[in-house]
């Protein structure tokens, strides 16, 4: 607010922080209504639509930047701050990294989503009357991507707290809060290594809630059903949890290939790739949010269907 203009600090600095407070927690309640608004529609999750239309919304001005980066007049920010120009060559060699980057982004992600792990299910033989029910085989998939993009949506909030305090509270040049702040700067070795290792963190913990391998033990059970060569009830628990957490754990490493490549890409540069430092996060958010947006309606679809053939 500061940085364009809005807000203004001519020493009530009470009052510039209680408009800044009554700001975000207005907003954040509307941004939550409009996110709820959207799923009691069916369209999908409302939190993620947002962060969809908050992402497409950039890349009109991103497609410009490019295009002046071809034509020879961009111009960047380094590391240390200092403003670059970018010569025609230099501009059309990031335009062409940053579309194959994308392109090769959006299939391995695409590829990421739809992969599973399938646990095979064989189901008892049992007579009811004259008929003869079960002895089939059947699978339980588990996705690679279980988690879609929360995870990154949580560590993108909690590792830019550092750079956000840095930028309210401006302190001097060469202080000890500034060097300690610094540390934490999305250009920094740090910011990489944090968001990398929350990534993997969010990744289990979003599994564990979302997914509960005792209840799906127990109504593999209550079925007639048993994984082949392990026993029901516990066994079966235990194992559908030791398949999960190698599943998860290879989700989250590819998902923090994606959003790390580009920030390392960044740092190699010396920060004058900036503006592609989030791009793997972006696209992540964007391509998933698509993909659960169509499996949504897709769903919706298939039970107005029903719905009017039984009708």
């Amino acid at each position: 607010m500061r940085s364009y203009g809005i807000l203004t600090n001519n020493g009530d600095t009470w009052f510039a922080g209680i408009i800044i407070v009554l700001t975000l927690c207005a907003g954040s309640l509307l941004v939550m209504w409009l996110g709820e608004r959207i799923d009691n529609y069916g369209i999908g999750n409302g939190i993620s639509m947002i962060l969809f239309a908050n992402i497409v919304s950039r890349v009109p001005a991103a497609a410009g930047t490019l295009l002046e980066y071809i034509k020879g007049n961009g111009t960047t920010t380094n590391a240390a701050g200092e403003t670059v120009n970018i010569p025609t060559w230099g501009g059309i060699l990031i335009a062409v990294v940053t579309v194959i980057l994308a392109v090769v982004m959006v299939g391995f992600i695409v590829w990421m989503t739809n992969s599973e792990r399938r646990i095979p299910i064989q189901y008892a033989k049992r007579v009811v009357g004259r008929k003869m029910y079960g002895g089939q085989s059947s699978n339980l998939p588990i996705k690679v991507n279980m988690v879609g993009v929360m995870p990154i949506i949580f560590a993108s909030s909690i590792v830019s707290i550092f750079p956000t305090i840095k930028m309210f509270a401006n302190p001097a040049k060469g202080s000890f809060w500034d060097t300690f702040l610094s540390a934490f700067d999305t250009n920094s070795v740090i910011y990489v290594i944090l968001t990398f290792i929350l990534l993997i963190a969010f990744a289990y913990f979003y599994t564990s809630i979302s997914f509960n391998p005792v209840e799906i033990s127990n109504n593999i059970r209550d079925n007639g059903g048993s994984i082949p060569g392990i026993r029901p009830g516990k066994f079966t628990t235990d194992y559908i949890k030791k398949i999960l957490g190698r599943v998860t754990l290879i989700g989250a490493l590819l998902l923090s290939v994606v959003a790390i490549v580009p920030m390392i890409l960044n740092l190699i540069s010396g920060g004058i790739l900036n503006s592609l430092a989030f791009a793997g996060s972006s696209i992540i958010i964007m391509v998933g949010v698509v993909l659960e947006t169509v499996r949504d309606l897709e769903a919706q679809m298939t039970m107005r269907n029903y719905k009017g053939f039984l009708g």
